[in-house]
């Protein structure tokens, strides 16, 4: 039965079903200027926002007969405050959809006249129409009690079901609720089914659907009765389709196939909620005066209270840091200074030969960075007396101190030169054997000076 009333208008839309009646409150409201709606607390509130009333608002003016097509938007607000009430939700696709407000009222408005501000924007012409909409919530079906107490739950059983297959403005139509809750009637079997609210899945922290095979966002619909949960909805509970539904597989439900021809209905996300088994845990508030209890006069702290002592932490903070650094750096100097090896130690474990070695070339450096420094110094010590390359006597230096090298041609100066460095660099390490070693090293050291002496040009 469809009723109109020309000052508040609504649909009271009521579906009969043999051998049950139940009625639907849902609240279906056109727009007009400063209208009245009468909403049941706990019962779905569904109000659209025809574009087609307020193309008329707009100028200029259409014509009767006249069709428009503007885009239309709109804004709806709490008066008085920037946002709708919390349980007052507001939905338009795009600006040439109408827009629908939708929610399920509470109980703590019930009897406070709500003001809704609804804004209309002409997106073509960028003209505004603004209109409230009063809502007057009523207490539900039920026992009521005092203010301050508890209500009782109209309908305490409510089951949540999840559908894939639409989106929350295609599930506001009022025939395709209407089809939902009548197939819900045939499962069920009660007295009376409302439907209390419905959430689409993005505010449950749904993903939104790719735009392809005409995927949908999917919406939330509860529903309550007014007895037990049947048995086909239990079926959800049972071991086999719990594990079902953990390995991500379609659970087994015998009821299915009466929604299955118009609405996807996930079992797995299905929510019941018996009410009739919660503990309350309301508490009767008191309400008092409002003021605070006289707690006396405010002593503050005496002028006479002991300076504290903070030597101690002091020392907790700085001596014993310090301390643990003297430590460490004692610890550090004697590791760096005191187990080094030393150069003697060094010297010891190195053979003597080697030692030899080294210092002659050590010296050898440094006599040709000071003759590079002055070319006019005496002659280097590697002129002083050597062993003769085949006796093995002593042989006076190649150049005596006297001698003048002006006269010598300058290629005889620098082989001589060349001889001197050869035997600086060469031989300092054989002689120094043959010193010691002399009759047993004689034959490998003349065949060494040999050897030197036919390689120079």
């Amino acid at each position: 039965m469809l009723c109109y009333l020309e000052h508040v208008s609504f649909l009271l839309f009521s579906v009969s079903y043999l051998p049950f009646c139940f009625s639907v409150y849902t609240i279906l409201s056109k727009v007009h200027s400063d209208r009245n709606v009468y909403p049941s607390a706990g019962v779905l509130f569904v109000h659209v926002l025809e574009r087609e009333y307020f193309k008329g608002e707009f100028p200029p003016y259409p014509k009767p007969g006249e069709i428009s097509n503007d885009p239309i938007t709109f804004n709806t607000n709490l008066m008085g405050y920037p946002d709708r009430p919390g349980w007052l939700r507001y939905i338009q696709r795009t600006p040439y959809s109408d827009g629908v407000l939708y929610g399920s009222p509470t109980v703590e408005n019930v009897g406070k006249p709500t003001i809704i501000e609804i804004t209309a924007y002409n997106r073509r012409t960028f003209e505004t129409a603004r209109h409230n909409l009063i809502i007057n919530i009523m207490s539900a079906e039920g026992k009521t009690l005092p203010f301050s107490s508890q209500l009782d739950f109209p309908l305490p059983y409510q089951a949540e079901f999840f559908i894939r297959n639409m989106n929350v403005e295609e599930m506001l139509a009022s025939e395709v609720l209407g089809d939902f809750l009548g197939a819900v009637k045939n499962v069920w079997q009660p007295e009376r089914l409302n439907a209390i609210n419905i959430t689409s899945a993005l505010d449950r922290g749904g993903r939104v659907p790719l735009p392809i095979n005409d995927m949908k966002e999917g919406v939330y619909v509860m529903v309550g009765a007014d007895v037990p949960f049947s048995s086909c909805l239990r079926e959800v509970e049972n071991p086999q389709n719990q594990l079902r539904c953990s390995q991500e597989m379609e659970p087994v439900i015998t009821c299915d196939k009466k929604f299955r021809t118009q609405f996807h209905i996930d079992w797995c996300k299905i929510s019941l909620v018996d009410n009739t088994k919660q503990v309350s845990t309301f508490q009767e508030v008191i309400r008092g005066e409002g003021i605070l209890p006289d707690g006396g006069e405010y002593k503050p702290p005496s002028d006479t209270l002991k300076s504290r002592d903070y030597y101690s932490d002091f020392l907790i903070t700085l001596a014993v840091p310090s301390a643990i650094a003297l430590v460490l750096f004692l610890i550090l100097a004697y590791i760096m200074c005191c187990r080094r090896e030393g150069v003697e130690k060094r010297n010891m474990q190195t053979p003597d030969i080697q030692l030899v070695h080294h210092s002659a070339i050590q010296k050898s450096t440094k006599e040709l960075r000071d003759m590079s420094k002055n070319r006019e110094i005496a002659w280097p010590l590697s002129t002083l007396p050597v062993f003769h390359p085949v006796t093995g006597e002593i042989v006076p230096p190649l150049h005596t101190d006297s001698y003048d090298n002006t006269s010598m041609p300058l290629m005889q100066t620098q082989q001589a030169y060349s001889i001197t460095q050869i035997i600086n660099t060469v031989l300092p390490v054989k002689m120094l054997r043959a010193r010691s070693h002399f009759h047993c090293c004689q034959p490998l050291f003349k065949t060494e000076t040999r050897k030197i002496l036919i390689s120079i040009p």
